[in-house]
């Protein structure tokens, strides 16, 4: 079992690596830094997908045959009506929706029967103020993840869609969220990036084969 990782180097994609070195998969990280993982069974190519094109994306995964394909890279950033950066919700559109695209269209062909494509959205994807940039990326990879269910499902590849909420990471309190404090969920605790993790390896598993072409919500209650 071999899986590529994309925002390896931290946050969610960090804890999806770590996770499935855990049960034995081999993984390849695909991120600008490397991530700071020592695993005999992990192997780190750098790529900076924000400004990846299709040529970059294919010589980073040469010789690659993986199973899985999770791309979990991404950034926050926000901006109310009337004060929108339109560079910063392009940069957005690269990297959560383009780059996904760019991944699977390299890779789909690679993909044999049990082949798993699991893309990192966001519950913000349902509507939030003064993210209506970041939450339009996010809500574009539901529309990719069930067209390509479709696609890939007589060749036996599942495509999903986790949408977490809130999630202890960095990006959590980055500081380009213009001090805008994050909210707790009714369940009174943020996400914890190894919960992602979890799903994503189920979601992985053969136990989970009739599943695709689905956004799971994992956010403590906040889209209730």
């Amino acid at each position: 079992m071999h899986a590529v990782v994309t925002g390896a180097s931290s946050g969610i994609g960090a804890a999806v690596a770590s996770r499935l070195l855990a049960d034995g998969w081999r993984v390849t990280g695909l991120s600008r830094t490397r991530p700071p993982i020592d695993a005999p069974r992990f192997a780190h190519r750098p790529l900076d997908l924000a400004q990846a094109d299709a040529a970059s994306v294919r010589s980073a995964l040469d010789g690659l045959e993986p199973t899985a394909l999770i791309h979990a890279a991404g950034v926050l950033r926000v901006g109310e009506l009337g004060a929108l950066d339109a560079e910063a919700g392009a940069a957005m559109w690269r990297l959560h929706v383009a780059a996904a695209a760019l991944l699977a269209d390299a890779l789909a062909p690679r993909l044999t029967d049990g082949g798993r494509i699991l893309l990192i959205g966001s519950r913000t994807a349902q509507g939030s103020a003064g993210r209506s940039q970041y939450a339009a990326t996010k809500a574009a990879l539901v529309g990719l993840a069930r067209s390509w269910a479709i696609e890939l499902a007589p060749c036996g590849v599942t495509v999903n869609v986790i949408a977490p909420g809130a999630t202890e990471t960095p990006m959590l309190n980055d500081p380009v969220r213009a001090g805008v404090a994050p909210k707790r969920p009714p369940s009174g605790r943020f996400v914890q990036p190894d919960e992602i993790a979890a799903l994503a390896a189920f979601l992985l598993s053969d136990a989970a084969r009739s599943i695709t072409g689905q956004q799971i919500v994992v956010c403590g209650g906040a889209s209730l």
